[in-house]
């Protein structure tokens, strides 16, 4: 590990954090050191930092915004690469948005309604990065990223850069190929429609209303920790469970949300895995549904 990061400060591949708690990189403020955050600002900065923990057998681990993911207490061993810097930018060709993989992927749904273009409503309230959405196939509204996909460059773990479309990406339910191969998306294209800037806006603030009215987005959280069941929603079973606010440690079933669970202020990792799992035991006893976790859970407990 000393060589290769040896070598990664050598090859100026961005910021090198040692022992960076990933609590300061994740929405639940949650999760223990990573050995190494790597912040890589540009295209060339990632492929030239992947070519060398291939090189070297030194696991690595993407993050995002860390709005879908719970890092576990002991943290993470190798690297943990969160793009950043020049990888946040948009910009657009016609009817088409084009995002790096650090771009805020409610601030593009914002832009493209400034720029008149319908499609990306949805995601208003989706507090993660574009990376982080095409990889989830991230979602809300009756709508996903795969309604709008374009194509996502991708460094893969070899570090060779690839282009894959829509057909590429195996889309289904929060799921991408890239849960199965490893690689980081770097950039994105979405295909979007002209639309009216009025309509848009009016849809997108009462997305906004119902999330601020619904969400406890004013406190550490995940936003949905468990997927819904076909045909019905997670947070009705949890809520007739009788689940709502119920707690271990500093981890609770939100009151606004009961496919939420916040961060009280002391929660541990521990904390959320056990309350996350008295929540299947509990509506499976009650309704007989197996709960499926959406959350990423990554590192080392």
């Amino acid at each position: 590990m000393e060589a290769c990061i040896a070598e990664l400060r050598e090859a100026a591949v961005g910021e090198l954090l040692l022992d960076e708690p990933l609590s300061k990189h994740t929405t639940w403020k949650i999760g223990g050191p990573a050995d190494l955050l790597l912040l890589p600002r540009s295209k060339e900065q990632l492929i030239a930092a992947i070519r060398l923990l291939h090189k070297h057998g030194v696991p690595w681990t993407n993050l995002g915004r860390g709005s879908n993911m719970l890092a576990l207490d002991k943290g993470i061993r190798g690297v943990v690469i969160k793009p950043s810097g020049g990888l946040d930018y948009v910009s657009f060709e016609g009817s088409t948005a084009i995002a790096g993989a650090a771009y805020s992927f409610i601030k593009l749904s914002v832009m493209a309604g400034k720029a008149g273009l319908t499609g990306l409503e949805f995601a208003s309230g989706i507090p993660g990065t574009v990376g982080g959405a095409v990889y989830m196939n991230a979602g809300a509204h009756g709508s996903d990223v795969s309604r709008i996909f374009k194509y996502a460059d991708i460094v893969l773990e070899t570090g060779e850069l690839v282009r894959y479309g829509p057909e590429d990406m195996e889309f289904d339910y929060r799921h991408s190929i890239l849960h199965e191969k490893r690689g980081i998306v770097v950039e994105a294209g979405f295909e979007l429609a002209e639309g009216e800037r009025m309509e848009i806006a009016s849809a997108m603030a009462s997305y906004k209303e119902r999330r601020l009215r619904t969400q406890p987005y004013t406190m550490a959280c995940a936003g949905s920790v468990f997927r819904n069941p076909s045909g019905d929603f997670a947070a009705r079973l949890i809520q007739e469970a009788e689940l709502k606010g119920f707690s271990i440690g500093g981890a609770q079933v939100s009151e606004q949300h009961a496919n939420f669970i916040v961060n009280t202020g002391q929660a541990t990792a521990r904390d959320v895995l056990a309350l996350m799992d008295h929540i299947r035991r509990t509506v499976e006893e009650r309704s007989g549904v197996k709960l499926v976790p959406e959350v990423l859970v990554v590192g080392e407990g």
